[in-house]
């Protein structure tokens, strides 16, 4: 046993400071609120303290600190997207997960590992080619691979996927990452505590107090905040906050579902992805295989998992690698995906003045975390969207002035 556990064992104080500040009560006024202990809302606290001197700022979370989409995802990192708005907004992000374990002084586990995107068809190869030359154009590392080069990134894979959907080649995409998840928002939870922000979980909203178009306060279950700026980044959950706040968006929520295996011996040193078998998969840094799929195919709030979805994913992780037949799945979970009509987030600005969106994530928030947090951060204290952001403004959905990335998120990853 580590002599730090035994430091806690036998210790009736603890040796070493909490992680979080715990406020003994919620104060009648904050300067933001940020509904949602995730990654996103944690990362916002973090950079609205650090850039702009903002502290006031209380965070609140209906259960518990990374309890809801951060910590149920497989947490792969890339920017090989398919608009250039779209890898200018995950380059910028890759950018910062780099450094972001030194600059949070926490172990994030962050693995650089290549990213490769199969292509089975020779209009899926037309769409690689198309997502390489938009990745090279905006200084991305990606570039499309033949069969042979995949065999020898990972010589374990069965090219002919049992003979249902042979590989063609892939899309190769270097800065491809992985991250341990729930590190993430403890991480940013602790460097913004630390600059006074305040954390409270097991803390629900019940309503918006909004006047004259404006936001003036949120009821809790522990009572009603005073506050001219609230940011809502609860994923999942946000048709339930915009209801409050009298706002519409085209977000509709679907479970997405994932699973991790027994450990093993580390074999798979890349990210593969597939999206005609509508599988993705990755090796932990304990050895786990872990693997998702595609959203389940109907509107559903809630985080129930199936075994219909172990069964699908389980056989075409075995097209890829027959070897595995014996490895046994010890655990599964699913998530609430809120999906937007062009497969791109929403974020800034609303037609309540003061209140702010962070939402339509879908199925690739995690990656979006640290450039997130530090664009909503800045959108939040001048009132204004940074460039990088405004082709996911709410608004492009009445101009018509879709951010079409479909064609690079198609499985949820």
């Amino acid at each position: 046993m580590p002599y730090r556990l035994i430091k806690f064992a036998f210790s009736k104080q603890h040796p070493e400071a909490a992680f979080f500040r715990q406020p003994a009560q919620i104060r009648d006024s904050y300067d933001a609120v940020i509904i949602g202990g995730g990654g996103h809302g944690l990362a916002a606290a973090y950079y609205l303290a650090r850039d702009h001197g903002i502290t006031n700022v209380a965070v609140l979370e209906r259960g518990y600190l990374g309890g809801g989409n951060t910590g149920r995802n497989t947490t792969i990192i890339r920017s090989n997207y398919l608009t250039p708005e779209g890898v200018a907004f995950y380059d910028a992000s890759v950018k910062i997960w780099e450094n972001l374990s030194q600059e949070l002084d926490l172990n994030l586990f962050y693995s650089n590992r290549g990213h490769f995107t199969l292509a089975h068809t020779e209009s899926a190869m037309r769409t690689m080619r198309w997502r390489a030359e938009v990745n090279k154009q905006m200084g991305v590392k990606s570039e499309v691979l033949g069969p042979d080069d995949i065999q020898q990134a990972c010589p374990q894979i069965d090219l002919s996927c049992a003979g249902h959907a042979p590989i063609l080649g892939a899309l190769y995409h270097a800065p491809g990452s992985v991250a341990r998840h729930d590190g993430v928002a403890w991480g940013y939870g602790r460097a913004a505590s630390q600059m006074g922000v305040e954390i409270f979980q097991n803390t629900e909203v019940t309503g918006l107090d909004i006047r004259g178009g404006r936001i003036h306060g949120v009821q809790t279950n522990r009572g009603n905040i005073k506050t001219g700026k609230v940011l809502s980044a609860v994923a999942g959950f946000t048709p339930r906050i915009t209801q409050m706040a009298g706002i519409r968006t085209p977000i509709v929520i679907h479970p997405l579902q994932a699973c991790v295996t027994e450990p093993m011996k580390p074999w798979l040193n890349t990210i593969l992805v597939s999206g005609s078998l509508h599988v993705y998969v990755s090796q932990s840094s304990r050895g786990e295989l872990v693997m998702g799929a595609a959203l389940d195919p109907y509107e559903l709030h809630s985080t129930r998992s199936t075994l219909d979805f172990v069964e699908g994913l389980s056989s075409h992780i075995l097209d890829m690698f027959p070897f595995l037949s014996g490895i046994k799945v010890v655990r599964q979970w699913a998530g609430m995906a809120d999906m937007t009509p062009d497969f791109a987030p929403i974020m800034g600005r609303t037609p309540v003045a003061g209140f702010y969106l962070d939402a339509g994530w879908g199925t690739w928030g995690f990656k979006a975390t640290p450039i997130s947090g530090k664009t909503m951060a800045e959108t939040m204290a001048r009132d204004q969207e940074p460039e990088l952001i405004d082709a996911f403004r709410l608004s492009r959905f009445r101009e018509f002035e879709l951010t079409g990335e479909k064609g690079a998120a198609a499985v949820g990853h």
